[in-house]
């Protein structure tokens, strides 16, 4: 598969992905935008990797995480808030869930948005992350104790 094809591919799937990780849409556009830059100018050897989307999910979470390290987080005064959106019904059930996605460690965050959302096998995670397995495994089961634990989300699924 050429760089183009997989950017056709798998694009849309990377921005939910770094959207579940904790990204705003348009940081996700951005972030997901320096991941593939990144990935173009190693295509020879992201192409000939055992699992390039988990070689790929790796730079979108190292790329992120660079992002967050030197990003400011301050917020600006304003003299007038902004009217707030509409809650549509039919987006409560993925609010809900970005909502306690949010609310875990990053280190669970990664492990459930990559095994769950990103489809990738509990060793492809554990290459992505930089990780033995066992943790993968061992983190995995922690999140998904915290997500059943939380009401919101037993209520919406």
């Amino acid at each position: 598969m050429d760089f183009a094809e997989y950017v056709a591919a798998r694009r849309p799937a990377l921005v939910r992905c770094a959207v579940l990780l904790g990204c705003p849409s348009p940081d996700a556009e951005d972030l997901v935008q320096t991941t593939l830059t990144k990935a173009f100018r190693h295509w020879r050897r992201v192409s000939k990797a055992d699992q390039p989307d988990a070689y790929v999910h790796r730079m979108l979470v190292n790329c992120l995480r660079d992002a967050r390290a030197r990003r400011w987080g301050g917020e600006l005064p304003t003299e007038h808030l902004p009217e707030p959106p509409a809650m549509n019904t039919d987006l409560a059930d993925g609010f809900a869930v970005r909502r306690a996605l949010a609310a875990m460690s990053p280190q669970h965050r990664e492990v459930l948005v990559l095994r769950f959302y990103a489809d990738l096998s509990e060793r492809a995670v554990a290459d992505a992350l930089g990780l033995p397995a066992g943790t993968v495994k061992s983190r995995t089961s922690r999140a998904l104790k915290a997500l059943a634990a939380d009401e919101n989300i037993v209520r919406s699924i």
